[in-house]
């Protein structure tokens, strides 16, 4: 660490020296009665490096920035004109610091340097009380950057009054109250981007970005907002800086796509058209975003015009009176500096390492990108129009005694509607501004290239779109038909994937045409559904002829063996059981989702706990009551069997109560399973809640087993225990087929063995239990007397006591 201060101070040292360059203090900072915080990226990183100390990044160290460097003469400019001027600010003084913003981490000592008071930061201290050292800052350069840092500035709602972010995220007010910006976001540029697409309609596009969040968001809305234009997005790639350039610029050139998207910041955006060149792709049409629309550089690159035609989307590029001015006599100024023997200019320092920024020419700064400058220019003076309200300023004097908290220039930076060099400044709910764009036509011909407006987009007063056709100059025989396609089905990355198909379509692979899904369900016309729905009104006719049958012999010893008035319970549950069964069939609704499974389970276990009291009542009667009187007696006086039936439905229906509140089972579509088809179903609900559901029926079907044995020695007459396990061990089997089949087969099937488990359920009682004792009330009368059912219980008592 220490090594690596040493070689900073040292290369510092040798610029200033050798090149007569001294480091002033006014350009990265000045005194003022209010301080303005400065964020630009006078060097790019071009390759992020993994870093194993806690160090701040030495932006020195990497690729100068002309542009980054303007950019910090243009808010000097802005302040200076301010501090000049006799009615903004009368008798106030603006000062700042700015710092170098070249990374995406790592750049965090400015930050904590703005946000600090004297010297520390003290996060809980109330917004009333806390003074930071600056009441507002702009920049820094990029929406990564910008939402890297964001956070810490708007946690005290220091405003960030941001010239060159332009994610949408960052109008998320909830995430981002402090934050202002005076450029257009990703949205608006998008729009501006579709707008021009559908101008000449072209339909058939790529879109190429960098791994960032500028580029991410980018891609993010232009598929959103293509949908229903009939634009294709034929390809879709975010490069990094390892990609491979060549081949994804050639898989496009495979694709015949000729209009091609380049939402993507500055280096990147360079790699992407020097190997456009070096490939040599011809004759397509580059849509260019705002960070590199105005770059100066490429369109001097040998080649370019080969490529095509390149159309930049820039804001209104609005002239600054007076900043050429500013130059000229800030560059005589350093001269002057440089060539001055003055030992106490030597000592002069800076809060940055400069290197060789003082050795551009004027000429080079003002010849510089201006896509920003009017951005940062009205960033400052958004400022300044803040500090005017809070001041209370009028043409003559600003009320100083009044003590200014950053956030009090933001709740006016909301209601500001100022003009600023023909333009009107205002700022909508999320802190965005009104739209302005300029649509420009690389002159790469003239020499040297020239930027040509062919075109503007308003949305202040009015919203207004318009392209002079006349002034485009095409590198195709003068065609404007680029991307002229009847495909539309698109593809991503990959020509045999298709992905653009709504949810409701599907495409094949290597098709260009989306079709319409199947939607599935079990309908009431097929076969299937027509023998199930007969087999469950059969099976109601005859739990409704059986309940009728106990009706007429209620009195008789089989009727009272089966359980007397607990059987009609049981059979009122069977009935509505085998109601829910209808529910499967047709398009499902919430009420056949409800209806299916809750209705069943609910009134099925109700069964079941008649079920299990019924042997166990059989089991008490013969074996517990010689063996433990007193218990029999109180089970028989507070009707014990009432009692547990009631326990266990009461328990029942609030676990499913709780399984319809938590998460009531409604339709659902699967989408996934088949490419051709959407199934419609419905959700099995919370898997707590269902399981607990399920747990209790399967409880009372182990009891009714456990009993059921015990009485398998029972009289005849009363002996129910082999179709008791028989019925129970049907209704364990077809349950766990059911869930098998639901974990393998995926169709709209699964619910037709669901319904179709349901019902052999119920058939397995029905036949195992009641049929038998309905066989002998008809056709066996003698057996159904109080005289043969006597001789049944003597003999096996008999039986019993010589045992």
């Amino acid at each position: 660490m220490h090594l690596s201060s040493i070689c900073s101070f040292l290369l510092a040292f040798i610029n200033c020296f050798f090149f007569k360059v001294f480091c002033l203090e006014s350009e990265f900072s000045l005194k003022g009665d209010y301080l303005l915080g400065g964020l630009f990226a006078l060097h790019e990183v071009q390759h992020a490096e993994p870093f194993s100390t806690p160090e701040a990044i030495e932006c020195f160290r990497y690729t100068f920035s002309k542009s980054g460097y303007q950019m910090l003469q243009v808010m000097r400019f802005a302040v200076e004109e301010i501090n000049n001027s006799t009615n903004l600010l009368p008798n106030v003084s603006l000062g700042y610091e700015i710092f170098d913003h070249c990374s995406d981490t790592k750049n965090f000592p400015s930050i904590f340097n703005f946000i600090s008071k004297n010297g520390s930061i003290k996060p809980k201290e109330k917004l009333n009380n806390y003074q930071p050292k600056l009441i507002a800052l702009t920049g820094p350069y990029g929406s990564t950057r910008t939402i890297t840092i964001a956070p810490l500035i708007t946690m005290d709602l220091i405003p960030l009054v941001n010239y060159g972010a332009s994610s949408y995220t960052l109008s998320n007010k909830l995430q981002y109250p402090s934050f202002v910006r005076t450029i257009p976001s990703n949205k608006n540029l998008i729009e501006m981007i579709i707008h021009i697409i559908r101008w000449f309609g072209w339909n058939w596009v790529a879109f190429l970005g960098s791994q960032d969040d500028y580029s991410e968001d980018g891609l993010r809305i232009f598929n959103k907002y293509i949908s229903n234009t009939g634009i294709c997005l034929a390809y879709q790639e975010a490069l990094g800086q390892q990609a491979n350039y060549s081949q994804t610029l050639k898989k496009i050139d495979m694709l015949k796509i000729n209009v091609i998207v380049v939402f993507a910041v500055p280096p990147y955006a360079r790699k992407i058209i020097k190997a456009a060149i070096a490939n040599d792709i011809r004759d397509k049409v580059w849509i260019a975003s705002e960070t590199w629309a105005m770059n100066q550089q490429l369109p001097t690159e040998p080649g370019i015009g080969k490529i095509g035609t390149v159309i930049g989307i820039t804001e209104r590029l609005l002239s600054l009176p007076g900043f050429d001015k500013f130059i000229y006599k800030d560059r005589r100024k350093i001269n002057g500096y440089s060539t001055e023997s003055n030992v106490q200019s030597k000592n002069k320092t800076c809060n940055q390492v400069r290197d060789y920024c003082p050795l551009l020419t004027a000429e080079e700064i003002i010849n510089e990108n201006p896509s920003f400058s009017f951005a940062i220019y009205a960033a400052i003076y958004t400022i300044a129009h803040a500090l005017h309200k809070v001041l209370e300023c009028d043409m003559n004097e600003c009320h100083k005694n009044i003590t200014v908290k950053p956030y009090m220039l933001l709740e006016q930076m909301k209601k500001l509607d100022f003009p600023l060099n023909g333009h009107q400044v205002k700022y909508d709910d999320n802190g965005d501004p009104t739209v302005s764009f300029s649509v420009v036509l690389w002159n790469t011909e003239t020499n040297p290239p020239r930027f040509d407006m062919v075109g503007t987009y308003e949305t202040y007063p009015e919203i207004t779109f318009n392209i002079n056709n006349t002034l485009l100059h095409w590198h195709n025989n003068g065609s404007v038909s680029y991307g002229s396609s009847v495909l539309f089905c698109c593809f991503s990355g990959n020509p045999y994937t298709c992905s653009p198909c709504l949810e409701s379509e599907w495409s094949d692979e290597g098709s260009t045409a989306c079709k319409t899904r199947t939607v599935v369900y079990l309908e009431f016309t097929e076969i299937h559904s027509i023998t199930v729905m007969f087999s469950a009104t059969c099976l109601i006719i005859l739990l409704i002829a059986i309940f009728c049958l106990f009706a007429y012999n209620f009195n008789t010893p089989v009727v009272k063996s089966a359980g007397g008035s607990m059987c009609f319970l049981m059979l009122t549950c069977l009935i509505m059981s085998t109601i829910s069964v209808f529910f499967f069939f047709g398009n499902p609704t919430s009420v056949h989702c409800l209806l299916r499974n809750v209705v069943f389970a609910f009134f099925f276990t109700v069964f079941l706990s008649c079920m299990a009291v019924r042997s166990f009542q059989i089991v008490c009667i013969f074996k517990m009551a010689a063996k433990f009187p007193n218990m029999h007696s109180l089970w028989v006086k507070h009707n014990g069997q009432w009692l547990f039936v009631g326990f266990f439905s009461i328990i029942h229906l609030i676990s499913c109560v709780l399984w319809m509140t938590v998460s009531t089972p409604i339709p659902s579509r699967d989408s996934l399973t088949f490419k051709d088809q959407i199934i419609l179903s419905c959700e099995m609900g919370n898997t707590v809640t269902l399981s607990v559901v399920v747990f209790i029926g399967w409880f009372l079907g182990f009891l009714c087993l456990l009993f059921s044995y015990m009485g398998r020695d029972l009289p005849k007459n009363y002996n129910e225990a082999k179709s008791i396990t028989f019925s129970l061990i049907l209704y364990n089997v077809s349950w766990i087929v059911y869930f098998t089949a639901y974990l393998i087969l995926k169709s709209k099937y699964v619910q037709l063995v669901n319904a179709m488990t349901q019902l052999s359920s119920i058939y397995g009682i029905l036949f195992s239990y009641f049929i038998p004792k309905c066989y002998v009330i008809i056709f066996q009368p003698q057996k159904n007397t109080a005289a043969y059912f006597q001789t049944s219980i003597q003999n096996y008592t008999q039986t019993i006591s010589r045992i």
